[in-house]
């Protein structure tokens, strides 16, 4: 009889570690039904934001680190007006390109946000990683804003901090 619970044991185990270690963000269909042609809309005024993210950070040591999930949050601010994302471009602490996450100008309704996601198992953004967002929003709209939101829990600890965007055209 205790083999037999052994054994259910081992079982569940072995299937309740099968996890996913699959890297994502936010489906890119959701990123090609936002798709939008701005060819029309050449009176918008142009902007570019620099978000300071981190998929690790230092604990104790140079040599010790801790991952991060962090979840950038693009915000259009305006009740009133869409705007415009052009590109939102991730890159690693060497300033190496790791991935944009759409090739076409997408649309945030007015006061929508939208997030793009990258899971604490994915390092490659390092110690210094950050973005550079590309947008562009009517005469006199309010600038749209850009979070980064770090997270991640370790036993009974729970660590978490944000970073803001700053303007830098």
């Amino acid at each position: 009889m205790k083999k037999k619970y052994l054994s259910i044991i081992i079982i569940a185990l072995l299937f309740s570690c099968n996890e996913k270690t699959e890297i994502s963000s936010i489906s890119p269909e959701n990123w090609s039904e936002r798709a939008i042609n701005l060819a029309s809309k050449d009176s918008l005024e142009f902007g570019k934001s620099y978000l300071s993210v981190y998929s690790q950070i230092y604990s104790n040591t140079e040599h010790r680190t801790h991952n991060l999930t962090s979840m950038i949050s693009m915000r259009n601010t305006s009740e009133l007006d869409t705007i415009y994302l052009l590109r939102a471009e991730y890159y690693d602490t060497n300033g190496k390109s790791v991935r944009k996450y759409f090739d076409s100008p997408i649309f945030l309704a007015p006061m929508e946000t939208t997030e793009i996601i990258i899971d604490e198992i994915d390092v490659s953004g390092g110690t210094g990683s950050n973005f550079i967002l590309e947008w562009k929003i009517p005469k006199n709209c309010p600038e749209p804003i850009f979070e980064g939101i770090m997270t991640s829990t370790m036993g009974q600890q729970g660590l978490s901090f944000t970073t803001q965007a700053k303007r830098i055209k």
